[in-house]
Order: structure tokens, then sequence, then C-alpha cells
């Protein structure tokens, strides 16, 4: 039977939609298991509503209507051209963006609520004025209760509160700026966007413990605490997931220097927004006794706004707080001492292993005060740190539990999970691996434990083998089978980082990734230079302070007959942009690396990545004036060129450049080349020059001085027999 034909661009355009909800009708699709708490995040979001939470729910949202078809049609090719931003100067873009507004006028809230044009109100907001921001703001006042529910709506009041956050700042800054009215509208009221924000938080906040755990609302309400604390909120967030859904669409504009949404510096922010922050934050622990609000550590929604809370009510109301009864730590945790036996005790162990509640205790062990912090510790992980760091969830708890310890925990600590290494690399775990090694080396723990283990866990035939870390095979076609949709899979990315921290330390540790890279057969070099994980390792260890001159010229040797196609790969292309920086001393090797790039102009210069490469190689004036490229070459690579190599003195092959020339220069025994012998000879004599021109000014300045005070004395003299005579 023929399938019923459905429209392409129809079904392309709910893709790249993105958004956080699926069709109540549509059938439920199979998830990955790593999906699991994102599928609890849609559906629980409404089963949590019916829990017995006392909480004041908000009524049916309020129909706006909809656009008809010429007003869709005009939003959507206005969408289209903000997207591509192909206007002729930021003027005709000004003049495009009032006449849109114009248009948008009075269908603001629509338009908000539309499927198709709530994309085009994003990106206004984007290139809006601070008066055009306000203006929205007020055409959206009274209806941010409804609009933040709103699947579409709410993502336009995430970025409405972002980028009018500024203006607050701005506005602090210079209040004059409050009293010009707006020349298009001079009976306009003036209000400021301190007023403005205020006003939002106060439609919202008799809602607030049933907006915490909206679908929609829930981010739009972390967003907006986030911008009354003042706090700094991040593109590349490591905690992005507490803000924003990882499922949200990316809205920008085409050419912008940088993502503008979701980017926000630290700010100055009113007294008002604390004052505000703070009823919030209380009226949340008000509105929800200790049971709901341990409800609400393990609910999916619930949990990140309950996390943000409790960081904003430590970091900016102190640490004392969490003596308060009313505070939201204590109301979780209200057992003193909290230990065995105790409700607190109970809720702190279930929530270790949990997926969701995990989370909410990595904040808790993170912000807490530390008299509470070693009480959490000493009680529940002291003992189960090897444990805790074997398992796939409780390992994340574990790791902020090394990152407050101090010395002399930490080297217990760290006893216990280097017994569990082995176990730990079998299993792919080596985050707390990572974070143990970090750790250790900033409190001056002795790693020598951490070395030996991992050592033998990743030893081979061949000795230590650091494709074992990185996850890369021997056998090419065995490594496409592999990698395919695992380029990017957390064991390889963690494998990276583990190699990464290694190479950063100076001394046998960090020897062990620098000796086995430079073992790597050239095809093997190459692989690992073209991964799009292995290649990050490539690059650190090419540029990493206690990379010897040795161990980078045997690793960028391996690439010569390659560096053409390397540099034309989208992940080894920045492997080659490394060798620049690798050939610090190295500038015969430099020039070599230069040669190949000349050879494949052509097919760089049509390769986006190779245009780049071109570009930081500074290949032009190497074309055009080689010998200015060689001399800016030599004094970026060194101003001794290619250097010699000092196998012969005994050196260690992870001796950095500076150390060997300091350790020669103290033996007296430096090898120098004929012409670095004549200008030191040259130099020497340059020096006796000035020497003895300066003894003989110093002489003749000398003369000149007595010969004057001997002229003054006779005269004074005759002066003297004058006066007699007469």
């Amino acid at each position: 039977m023929p399938k019923e034909h459905k429209k392409r661009g129809r079904r392309e355009e709910q893709k790249k939609r993105k958004r956080d909800h699926d069709h109540v009708d549509a059938a439920p699709k199979r998830l990955k298991k790593e999906d699991d708490v994102e599928l609890e995040s849609i559906e629980n979001g409404e089963a949590f509503h019916h829990e017995p939470v006392d909480v004041t729910r908000p009524g049916e949202l309020t129909y706006y209507g909809m656009l008809d078809d010429e007003e869709q049609e005009y939003f959507k090719r206005a969408d289209e051209m903000l997207e591509l931003n192909q206007f002729e100067d930021p003027e005709a873009r000004n003049l495009f963006l009032a006449s849109v507004y114009k248009e948008a006028d009075g269908k603001e809230l629509k338009i908000a609520n539309s499927q198709s044009c709530s994309r085009l109100l994003e990106r206004l907001i984007l290139l809006s004025s601070p008066d055009q921001l306000k203006n929205l703001f007020q055409k959206f006042n009274g209806h941010f209760l409804n609009l933040v529910q709103h699947r579409f709506a709410s993502h336009c009041c995430e970025a409405l509160f972002i980028h009018a956050a500024p203006v607050v700042t701005l506005e602090l800054a210079e209040p004059q700026t409050l009293q010009t009215p707006p020349s298009s509208d001079p009976n306009a009221i003036i209000v400021s966007m301190e007023s403005l924000f205020l006003y939002t938080l106060a439609e919202l906040e008799e809602h607030l413990g049933y907006l915490m755990t909206d679908r929609f609302a829930s981010h739009v309400l972390r967003v907006l605490l986030v911008v009354l604390s003042g706090a700094p909120l991040a593109k590349e967030n490591k905690n992005k997931s507490v803000l924003q859904s990882k499922r949200k669409e990316k809205v920008g504009i085409a050419g912008t220097e940088r993502g503008q949404d979701w980017v926000l510096e630290k700010r100055p922010v009113p007294k008002s927004f604390l004052e505000a922050l703070e009823k919030t934050i209380n009226a949340s622990a008000s509105t929800l006794d200790t049971a709901n609000l341990r409800l609400l550590a393990t609910h999916p929604l619930g949990n990140p706004t309950l996390q943000l809370l409790l960081k904003l009510e430590l970091a900016h109301f102190g640490k004392s707080r969490a003596k308060d009864e009313n505070s939201i730590i204590h109301k979780m945790l209200p057992d003193d001492p909290i230990a065995e036996g105790t409700e607190s005790a109970a809720f702190i162990n279930g929530l270790v292993y949990d997926p969701i509640g995990s989370r909410l205790l990595e904040t808790i062990i993170e912000s807490a005060p530390g008299k509470l912090f070693k009480q959490i510790y000493s009680e529940f992980f002291k003992e189960r740190m090897g444990s805790l760091s074997r398992n796939e969830i409780a390992g994340y708890v574990a790791g902020k539990i090394l990152e407050r310890l101090g010395k002399d925990d930490l080297d217990e600590a760290m006893r216990q999970i280097v017994e569990q290494i082995p176990n730990l690399v079998e299993r792919n775990r080596t985050a707390i691996i990572k974070t143990l090694l970090e750790r250790c080396i900033a409190r001056n723990v002795d790693i020598s434990l951490i070395k030996d283990q991992l050592e033998a866990v990743y030893s081979g035939p061949n000795g230590f083998e650091v494709t074992r870390i990185l996850r890369v095979s021997e056998s090419p076609a065995e490594n496409l089978k592999q990698n395919g949709k695992q380029d990017h899979s957390p064991e390889k990315v963690h494998g990276s980082l583990l190699a990464q921290t290694m190479m950063a330390v100076d001394g046998p540790l960090g020897d062990l990734i620098f000796d086995s890279l430079a073992k790597l057969t050239p095809e093997l070099s190459v692989q690992l230079a073209r991964d799009p994980t292995a290649s990050r390792t490539l690059q650190a260890a090419l540029t990493a302070e206690h990379a010897s001159v040795i161990f980078r010229r045997k690793m960028i040797q391996q690439f010569y007959g390659h560096v053409g196609e390397l540099a034309l790969d989208p992940a080894a292309s920045r492997v080659i942009d490394a060798v620049w920086h690798g050939t610090h001393g190295l500038a015969f090797i430099r020039e070599r690396i230069a040669e190949e790039l000349a050879e494949n102009e052509n097919s760089l210069r049509e390769s986006f990545v190779g245009r780049a490469v071109w570009r930081n190689w500074r290949m032009d004036l190497y074309k055009r004036k080689r010998g200015d490229w060689v001399k800016q070459s030599k004094y970026t690579a060194g101003n001794d060129g290619f250097q010699s190599f000092p196998e012969s003195n005994g050196e260690s092959s992870t001796t950095p450049p500076h150390r060997q020339s300091h350790a020669q220069n103290q033996r007296g025994g430096k090898h120098m080349s004929a012409i670095e012998l004549a200008r030191q000879k040259h130099a020497a004599k340059a020096v006796e020059a000035k020497k003895r021109e300066a003894q003989t000014d110093k002489k003749m300045k000398r003369e000149k001085k007595d010969k004057h005070v001997g002229v003054a004395e006779s005269s004074k003299g005759k002066e003297k027999a004058s006066v007699v005579a007469q």
C-alpha cells in the first residue's frame, strides 16, 4: 500500500526547530540510554503538577489569535533576510528593523506564539536597540505569565531578558539617558529597564512554585534569576543544562563576530534587583516545606531551578544563611549534626546514585559552608571515595569532593582511588583520574602512585602506548569501524583530556605521553592528527611548556610528505597550525613545512580550512618576499635559527629548551657555529671599543675641569694683588 505523501518543507521545518516539546498525538520515539533524563524532563514535567504540592496554579493559557497568510509570508521573508544578514551597511539593516517593527506593531503576542514566526522575534531581539527592547517589554507586560509557559513564546522571553540585562547596567552608569524621550513618540511613557524587570517579576512571583516545574517556564525563570543576580551567563557554560534545555534551537545572525545569544558578562545590578532576588528565594523556601523541597531534588525540571536558587542563596547572601531555619539548604538538611539514622542522612544517601538528584548533591558540596561540607564528608564519603569513583553517577560527586579537600584528606582519598584505576580504565571512567591528578598537582600531593598505575594499565608490548588512552587503533579498517559516530564519544574525549593533563606535569608522568608520541610511526601519527578528538592531544603536545626540542623535532618530522593533505583536513589543520608554535627553536624545520604548504598552494586556496592554514602560516609573505618571511620566521622561532641538539651531552629528551641552554652555559660546553663565534667576537670588540671611548671621554673631561680650575685660581690671585697695591 503506498505511503501518504508528506510535504518535505514542513518536515524539514519541524526538524530544524528542535524545540523541547513533541506533539501530544505523536507516537513516543525510542530514545537512547543517555537521553533517559531528557525523556523524563519532558514527560514528568506535567506529571509533577499533579503531585500534592501546595502551590498557586495559574489558569488556562490565553489564546492570542493567529497571523493571516499574508502576514506569515511577510514575517517569514523578514526572518530569512535577518538570518542571512546581507545588508549593505548597519544603517540599511536598522531601517529594515524599523520597518519590521512597524509592521509587527500590535501583533507581537501573535508572533511570539507562532511556530513559524517566533524565530523572527528572537532575531529581532538580538539586533534591537534599547528603546526597541523597552517597547517590546511594554507590549509583553501583563502577559508574561502566559508567554513563559508557551512552547514558542518562552524562547522569546528568554532572549528578551538576556539582551535587556546590559541595558540595566548602562542606565545604572548613565542615569541621564532616561531623561531623553523617544523622538518617534513624544507622548510615550518613559520607564527604566530596571522597573520593567521588577514589574515582570511581580507578575510571576505569585506562581513561582508552579513555574519552577513547568516544562517551558522553568527555563525562563532561571534566566530571570541570573539576570537579577548579575551573575555571568556564558555560551560555553559547563552548567548550561541548569539554565537552558540541551534541545534548544540556536537562533543567530550570520556574520556576527560571536554568538550573540546566551552571552552575558558579570555586571553590576541595582540594589532593587538583589532585594527582589532575596525576596524570591525566601518566597520559594517558605512556599515549599522540607518534603516538597526534597521532592524537587529528584525532579528533572525542579532540580536545575533548585540548584540555581541554592547557589544564589549562598553566593550572594553569605554562607551564614545555612544556619537560618528559613533558608533553602537548612530546610533540605535540618538535622544538626547530620548523622546516620537521621532523615538528612537518608536524603543524602538517596541522592548519591540518583542521575538527577546527584547534580543537586554536587551543588551542595560545591557551595556549602566549610563546616557543613566537612561534616558531610567525614560522615558519608571519607571511607567510600574508592567505591564512589567506580560508579558512573557517583563518580561526578566524588570529583566535586576532591576539589574541596585539603592536602591530608586528598592524599588519603588518592590512595583509595589509585587502587581502583585499573577498574576505572576498564570501564572508561577516566574523568575522575583527571580530576584527581589536577587536585594533587594543585595541593602538591605526591603523584608517583598514580603514575605507576597509569603506566601499568596503558602498557603494551612496546611499553606505554598513548594510543590506548586516545582509543585509536593501529589498524585503519578497525579504526574506521570504531569511529563513524563515535568521533566525539565521551570515552575518547575523557581519554584525550587525561593525556593532556598528564603532559601538563613536568617529570616522569608527562614523559610517558611525550616518549610514546615520539615513537609512533608516520602513518599512525597522521591517523592521530586526522582524528577529531585525538588531534587535540597532538596540538597540546606540540605547544606544551614541558615539550623538549628533541620531542618536537621528532614529532614534526613524522608529518613530512603529508603536510598538504593534513592542512586540508578539518581536525589535522589545527595540528599544522600548532606546528608553527612547535617549531620554536627549529627555524629550519619551520621553513621545510612552509615549502610543503607552498607546493600545495592551489588545493589550499580552494579549501576553507586550507585558506586558514595558509593565512596562519603567513604564506602570502612567503610567496612574495621569502627573505622577509625567513627573517621573521627565524626571529619568532628563536634568534639562533636551527639549534643543535644536546644528545651527546646526556640531556634528557624531555628537558625544555631554555633549561638545556642554561645547563650547557653552566658547563661552558655549548657548541657554537662559526657565524655565532664571529658574532660573539664582534660583539666583544664593540664592547671593548665602547669602554675605551668612555675612558677617553672621561679623561678629557677631567683635563678640561683641571684647566678651568687653574685659570680661576690664577684670576683670583691677580685680583688680590691689585687690591693690595691700592
